[in-house]
């Protein structure tokens, strides 16, 4: 019976989707975490009866055929990137982006990462590192004599130095966009990688058109709607259920087809 597959499948489909609102849920207080949701397909077709085929011998043509569905699949799990709220945490080496673009930063491996996570630290050599100590691009170096550090909207770095009256400009933070955010390839560590399916990063300042601009002193909170997704929480274990009980009502149907005499 193709129904006990079907219903095993939608299990299993219904099962990545928890997996998933799980997975929002569990982020929902990860700074610039950006919601997923699972996306599924319909599986292939039998045709046991061909629309358009010929229904006899004086050209008139079947209207409506038959067919039978296979079950579900998961196509894809897509992730929204809308804008997360922005948090006061008062940290002057903490940044929001507000709008479009990722810090750049340096991975031991060479490789750049993305990320939309400010909360930057600085490392004993005085250079603008993330939490892991990754540094930033273009690298930023804060001296030991610096009072105070002030990074503008449009991503520029200064600080107060002891017996200088005027701030010192120590560089200049800049984003990176995507023609495909959500083609990023998630590695952790509030980390994207680029993708064929991303396209290349544009690099430029924040504040330029295409580019979102930066605020000191906040982070910008994940974007999980928290009562939406208990209630796809909710509709998935629904969906489960019902499945479930498909595949129970097929196993009936063959015993009482076993216990014909």
């Amino acid at each position: 019976m193709r129904s006990l597959d079907i219903g095993a499948l939608g299990m299993m489909a219904q099962s990545t989707n928890v997996d998933v609102t799980s997975h929002n849920i569990a982020n929902m207080t990860t700074t610039g975490y950006k919601r997923q949701r699972a996306e599924f397909q319909d599986l292939l077709y039998q045709d046991l009866r061909r629309a358009g085929s010929p229904s006899g011998d004086t050209g008139t043509i079947v209207p409506v055929g038959v067919q039978v569905g296979l079950g579900v699949k998961t196509a894809a799990i897509g992730r929204y990137m809308g804008q997360g709220t922005l948090a006061l945490t008062e940290n002057e080496l903490d940044v929001a982006i507000q709008g479009r673009g990722y810090l750049q930063i340096d991975l031991p491996s060479g490789e750049t990462a993305y990320s939309r996570d400010g909360t930057l630290k600085v490392d004993a050599d005085g250079q603008l590192v993330t939490k892991d100590g990754y540094a930033i691009q273009p690298g930023i170096n804060i001296p030991d004599n610096a009072r105070s550090v002030t990074i503008n909207a449009s991503g520029e770095v200064f600080a107060e130095i002891d017996s200088q009256v005027a701030p010192q400009n120590l560089g200049q933070i800049q984003l990176a966009t995507f023609i495909n955010p959500p083609g990023l390839d998630a590695i952790g560590d509030n980390l994207f990688l680029e993708t064929e399916a991303s396209g290349d990063p544009a690099v430029g300042n924040p504040g330029a058109v295409g580019y979102g601009t930066l605020l000191q002193g906040y982070l910008e909170s994940s974007n999980v709607n928290v009562v939406q997704e208990i209630t796809n929480l909710i509709k998935a274990q629904r969906a489960y259920e019902m499945n479930s009980k498909s595949i129970s009502t097929s196993d009936e149907m063959m015993g009482t087809i076993s216990n014909l005499r």
